[in-house]
């Protein structure tokens, strides 16, 4: 993992777009107001004919995009997760997923990474809300490499995709060689003393941790869930098995989402205690997202903790 250089997968959205743009002329892209802060302006320089700002108006854009993939386009409507997933869900569920029409909802700023913005913008809830919708492909991605990857392959999914994107800065995990497939989650290192399964911007966090705790005689391994729906049942299964704790942390709400979905693959396929660590049915806050980070134990310090804690009860 590289900590010294670090991109938003925003900004790996919108540069991966321009290049998807110039290989399929299919690809349209709509925003809601917010092209310059989701990234989508550098596919509205490069192709203004096929760049649609529909205004502050989510859910007119999410039934446009809808319309537009009836006519064979592959429309990509981005805005702010907190519009995208909550503002939106009404066409999201009845005009996009009933009729699985081929739309991708890529949505920025989710999570309390937001930072500055506060509670209102902070989305915490939008992976369960878009997991639970029939037909639904949900992603959330952890880095640059694998934010470009994932905006490729979505095109490729015959459907709706809601794909979780952020705004801060995020370390870069993986090399330009690192095989995906969208359904499967990665495992990174095989200690055997836990599993932290992690998603998105949590990704990074855990695997600074896992490095810490190595140097302790801790050894932990991780696993990167960047597809929530469909989920990596073996995966999950096989950690489960070969390690004595299982600790999921997410940068969203602990109802619902990675640690819920990670709680009924188990509670079905081979019960083991869950510790889940993200927000706990709580808003967030405003200030740095760092900060914030830190204060909701969803950095490497808390990580750290919780590992511990497991381990004194064995």
């Amino acid at each position: 993992m590289n900590t010294e250089i670090k991109i938003a997968t925003r900004e790996s959205y919108g540069k991966k777009l321009v290049e998807l743009g110039k290989q399929n002329k299919d690809i349209v892209v709509l925003d809601a107001d917010l092209a310059t802060a989701t990234k989508t302006e550098l596919f509205k320089k490069e192709f203004p004919d096929r760049f649609f700002d529909m205004g502050i108006a989510e859910q007119d854009m999410m039934s446009t995009a809808a319309g537009m993939a009836t006519c064979g386009k592959i429309p990509y409507a981005s805005t702010f997760a907190v519009f995208a997933a909550g503002r939106s869900y009404d066409q999201i569920r009845n005009s996009i997923c009933y009729p699985k029409l081929n739309v991708k909802i890529c949505a920025t700023h989710a999570g309390i990474a937001v930072g500055e913005d506060g509670a209102t913008h902070q989305m915490l809830e939008d992976i369960s809300l878009m997991r639970t919708l029939p037909n639904m492909t949900v992603m959330s991605v952890a880095d640059d490499t694998q934010a470009k990857w994932a905006v490729e392959e979505i095109s490729k999914i015959d459907g709706p995709v809601y794909l979780r994107l952020g705004r801060l800065a995020s370390p870069v995990i993986y090399d330009e060689n690192q095989k995906f497939e969208v359904g499967k989650g990665i495992q990174i290192g095989d200690g055997a003393y836990a599993t932290v399964i992690a998603t998105g911007l949590m990704v990074a966090e855990s695997i600074k941790a896992m490095e810490e705790l190595k140097e302790k005689g801790i050894n932990i391994r991780v696993v990167d869930i960047h597809t929530i729906k469909p989920i990596d049942k073996e995966l999950i299964v096989k950690c489960a098995k070969e390690t004595k704790r299982i600790i999921t942390i997410e940068d969203h709400s602990i109802i619902g989402g990675l640690g819920s979905a990670v709680c009924e693959v188990l509670a079905e396929e081979y019960p083991t205690k869950v510790t889940r660590l993200g927000m706990k049915d709580t808003f967030g806050k405003s200030g740095k997202a760092e900060k914030l980070l830190e204060y909701f134990e969803l950095s490497k310090d808390g990580i750290i903790k919780a590992v511990k804690e497991e381990i004194s009860e064995l």
